[in-house]
């Protein structure tokens, strides 16, 4: 994989030299954020121009639009594996560093496939989109930015139990470069700018189930410790501190472990996974613009507004988990699904399908599908669990397909995946689902 990464890091500096203008195309999540964000930098570093582009799905008539741009270099990161196709037939260079789920089509000569499935590397815990675009400007001496990668893998729910694969690679370079340090501490979010109670109830990873989501559970919490819920974590006494790391713990021992600090960042950036949450909140709430100059290096008030973004996106989560407590999940054979047409739940609807299992409001031996409409279409985040992978779920695929049966497009993770089908087909959808479902687990 690494002599693949090589490769494309030769593409890269033949149009460095050439003075090329290169175009970026990336994905809108904290992920692709920080893909785009390590290939900006890397570029920036070099006195190269590029123009990047951020969106929530690669389409095709995206595709067949970029074909007739002047650009001699696309790179396409965290997203493309499923266009090879269309970039063999193109006349310019193109560079794919994604890792969703790939299919059979072999690259041409003026694509380079970066891509952890073509290697046997599991793409949904061992390298994430960041992390292949990492990959391909790595040789170019940039192993200070390797910190960037590792926000992404935060992003797709890769580093909570400690970075594996590639991505214990890339944790190396980032702390061989001395922009990384790690420490043990208590991993809730927000210790230094909300009060104890939100800050819990903020924490989704590791998830505190009767906390996380819930303000009401965060304050009796701290209330029967006698412990004041308006107060920052950072301001509490140490004693008070040690009292709630052992309740914490004993609730999910996960929440004490290793966190990591980029110690040259912003205070509100220098834990890498807040750093992941806060890119992750500009592309939900499509500022993806903003998520990106914070990146490139622009503070102060671009950091506030995402800030702000980050809350208001935060308390979109904690409704929508009150939501899924109240009504629950519609229930099929094999797989549950969440559906509704509130303006807040369907912005948030991805992410309660994944924390309401977390935190055990769902059924975590069904995969989950949030489903939301967009006018005529219905946008499917799917979730599952490790579990569930093992004993044969494969998401990506099955949303592929079954989507494919009604013209939409799917695809993604085993463990996390996304479709988009007409409205009118939904239930039809669903039923599909729920068999393919049942084939993958019966056929293990």
């Amino acid at each position: 994989m690494l002599n693949r990464a090589n490769e494309a890091t030769d593409m890269l500096k033949e149009h460095i030299e050439n003075d090329a203008v290169i175009r970026i195309i990336s994905h809108n999540d904290a992920d692709g954020i920080s893909a785009a964000a390590v290939v900006a930098n890397a570029l920036a570093e070099e006195n190269v121009q590029f123009h990047t582009t951020i969106v929530p799905r690669l389409k095709q008539d995206m595709v067949n639009q970029l074909r007739s741009e002047k650009y001699d270099l696309f790179i396409f990161s965290d997203m493309g594996s499923q266009f090879i196709g269309d970039f063999n037939t193109y006349k310019h260079d193109v560079i794919v560093a994604d890792h969703h789920q790939v299919n059979d089509t072999e690259a041409e000569s003026n694509v380079v496939h970066i891509n952890p499935h073509l290697f046997e590397i599991d793409g949904s815990k061992d390298l994430s989109g960041a992390g292949s675009a990492y990959l391909a400007i790595r040789n170019l001496n940039k192993k200070h930015l390797a910190y960037y990668a590792l926000v992404g893998a935060f992003g797709d729910m890769q580093g909570q139990e400690g970075f594996t694969g590639v991505n214990k690679m890339i944790l190396d370079d980032a702390i061989e470069s001395g922009n990384l340090e790690i420490h043990e501490d208590l991993k809730i979010v927000s210790k230094t700018t909300e009060p104890i109670f939100k800050s819990l109830a903020y924490t989704f990873s590791p998830p505190l189930p009767g906390i996380s989501g819930d303000f009401d559970g965060a304050r009796e919490f701290l209330e029967r410790m006698n412990l004041s819920y308006g107060i920052k974590f950072t301001d509490m006494e140490d004693e008070e501190k040690d009292l709630l790391k052992e309740a914490l713990v004993s609730i999910n021992p996960d929440i004490f472990g290793n966190c990591y600090t980029v110690v040259k960042e912003a205070p509100m950036l220098r834990d890498l996974e807040e750093y992941s949450y806060i890119l992750d909140a500009c592309g939900k709430n499509k500022k993806q613009g903003l998520g990106l100059s914070i990146a490139l290096g622009e503070k102060d008030q671009a950091l506030d507004a995402a800030l702000k973004l980050q809350r208001q996106y935060r308390d979109q989560i904690v409704k929508g988990l009150e939501w899924v407590k109240k009504e629950g999940a519609q229930q099929l054979n094999t797989i549950q699904y969440l559906y509704s047409e509130d303006k807040v739940l369907k912005s948030v609807m991805g992410t309660i399908a994944s924390i309401g299992l977390s935190v055990e409001l769902l059924d975590n031996s069904k995969p989950v599908l949030g489903l939301s409409r967009l006018h005529k279409d219905v946008k499917i985040s799917g979730r599952t669990t490790r579990e569930m992978v093992s004993k044969g779920v494969n998401l990506g695929k099955a949303l592929q397909d079954s989507s494919n049966n009604f013209g939409g497009t799917g695809g993604g993770h085993d463990i996390a995946a996304g479709a988009m089908i007409p409205y009118e087909s939904m239930d039809n959808f669903l039923h599909i689902m729920d068999e393919m479902v049942e084939y993958q687990l019966n056929s293990d």
